[in-house]
């Protein structure tokens, strides 16, 4: 699809349509000044865009950051006036830690992160935005916590549900699903345009319906804390920060590009990130970061480039600077229904039931949703993670052994099990572990696989390495030691498909012979196999 400025201009719009009300709720969550949401959505989101690569990223305050930094705000001061300079010290440090992250190329940690993690973790923080948004769709007050005790208190609440300010989030939900049939329009921007010229006809205060209320852009003189130890402590807190801020952050932004195609580096986005950060706390700014709903909008609205961040960005400074009274009469019900809107599309189950069809990591992908539900965005990724690591070390731990046979008398040898046309070489036994040798399962392997040369009983034993790039200490030794009890049972090890790698370290562990012995190919060693029994 050819690139389109208008069309990029148009999602710049509409996406600036939900960070400004975003901006002054996660502001509030943080017990912030909005301004300082909105100036850091828009120093952070250009300075992303200078550095950054991805094409949906919308860099600006995100609810999970928010929450967490309001909890260490507290913990560093419960003074007002310093709460300011905190913040930006917090900000500044949540950018050095990118940046750290980056300048170590430490984005390889990414790859932790797999795609049924991602898709998991999609689609059960765009349920836990959603619910969150619900008390301002409903009208009430509803403390923080859990989804789980969201929805309960909602419950409870149920005869106190102001039913306006239900009608009016509704309707405007309506509206923007029914406007974004009509591609290239920016449908959250009508909604917020519709909302505020509703507040102007209508007394929406006097029927009890809330307003968003003033976002000044008011930036106070830059001062931060002195002292290596205050500056340890806001270090030690920064980095849940810039931990749940990589975890959206990335996983949004490879979720994506993904979906489209997109290449996108690790270390590249954490330092993009990271500069976003110092700019936002240059003007005083609040922790950013590539948040979920943002992202989604812009994906939604049809963004084909970077410059739909950069014109949502520059729409952002001009509504601040030149319609703040309008911001500020903003029905909340609207906002919540924005936020839902943008996040409706990834509340599709069909990349998990996918996982289910082919019947891998359909759990995984399982857990990071549930994960995200039950222990919030952090914990619930942290979560995930383990148990795909966790299941990749009893994969690789417990390999499968195949006996391996010729194919008609060919070059070939395929797994016995699995193919009824392949036959065992007589006078040889053939065996390949299904995974690299190394510590947790050389022992394990080459256990089983002497338990079942035992019973064939043949002179030659020919074993395939092609999974085992390299081979660690105790490979080297737990093969030795195997070659050395074949050989005391007047039997042959031919190591075949022998990569340069575990000859070489086969030669100076002292085991020459069996490197020298090895062979390139299965058929080779057959081949080795029968020109020794034939002497």
């Amino acid at each position: 699809m050819a690139r389109s400025p208008i069309r990029d201009g148009l999602a710049g719009l509409s996406v600036a349509g939900l960070m400004v009300p975003e901006a002054v709720a996660y502001a509030a969550i943080a017990g912030l000044a909005p301004g300082r949401a909105l100036v850091a959505g828009i120093a952070g989101g250009i300075a992303y865009v200078l550095v950054g690569r991805s094409r949906f990223a919308i860099v600006s305050p995100t609810s999970s950051s928010a929450v967490i930094l309001a909890a260490a705000l507290g913990s560093l001061s419960a003074d007002p006036a310093t709460r300011d300079m905190m913040a930006t010290a917090m900000t500044l440090a949540v950018g050095a830690l990118f940046a750290g992250l980056a300048l170590f190329r430490l984005g390889s940690l990414a790859g932790f992160v797999s795609r049924p993690v991602l898709r998991g973790f999609a689609f059960g923080l765009a349920i836990t935005i959603i619910v969150k948004q619900l008390p301002k769709l409903a009208g009430v007050a509803v403390p923080a916590g859990s989804i789980g005790s969201v929805v309960l208190d909602l419950a409870r609440q149920l005869p106190d549900w102001h039913w306006a300010s239900v009608a009016l989030g509704v309707g405007a939900l309506g509206a923007l699903l029914g406007l974004r049939r009509f591609r290239g329009l920016p449908a959250a921007f009508i909604v917020i345009v519709a909302g505020i010229a509703l507040s102007l006809l209508a007394d929406l205060r006097g029927m009890g319906i809330a307003l968003a209320g003033p976002a000044p852009l008011a930036m106070p003189s830059l001062a931060l804390p002195q002292g290596f130890q205050i500056w340890g402590r806001i270090a030690q807190l920064a980095a849940p920060v810039t931990l749940i801020i990589f975890a959206e952050s990335w996983g949004t932004m490879r979720n994506l590009a993904l979906r489209h195609g997109d290449t996108l580096s690790p270390n590249r986005e954490l330092g993009a990130i990271g500069f976003a950060n110092a700019a936002a706390a240059l003007v005083q700014g609040m922790p950013i970061g590539a948040g979920f709903s943002g992202c989604s909008a812009n994906e939604a609205a049809g963004a084909q480039s970077r410059l739909a961040a950069l014109v949502a960005s520059l729409s952002v400074l001009a509504l601040a600077l030149f319609a703040g009274s309008l911001i500020a009469r903003i029905p909340e019900p609207v906002l919540a229904a924005i936020v839902i809107g943008a996040l409706t599309h990834a509340l599709s189950p069909a990349p998990l039931i996918r996982l289910f069809r082919i019947g891998r990591d359909q759990w995984i992908g399982l857990a990071a949703a549930l994960g995200v539900l039950a222990l919030g965005v952090l914990d619930g990724m942290l979560l995930a993670i383990g148990l795909s690591i966790a299941e990749l070390l009893y994969r690789l731990s417990h390999p499968l052994v195949s006996e391996l046979g010729q194919v008609r008398g060919g070059h070939d040898f395929v797994d016995i099990a699995r193919h009824a046309d392949a036959e065992r070489i007589a006078g040889v036994a053939i065996y390949r572990p299904n995974a690299p040798l190394f510590f947790a399962n050389s022992e394990a392997s080459l256990r089983a696989i002497g338990d079942a040369a035992r019973k064939r009983a043949e002179p030659v034993l020919i074993l395939s390495l092609e999974e085992s790039n390299d081979l660690d200490s105790t490979a080297v030794e737990a093969l030795g030691e195997f070659a050395q009890s074949l050989k005391g049972a007047s039997r042959r090890l031919i190591l075949a498909r022998a990569h340069d790698r575990v000859r070489d370290v086969l030669s100076v562990a002292g085991l020459s012979e069996l490197a020298e012995g090895s062979t390139f190919s299965v058929a080779d060693a057959a081949a080795q196999a029968r020109q020794g029994a034939s002497r």
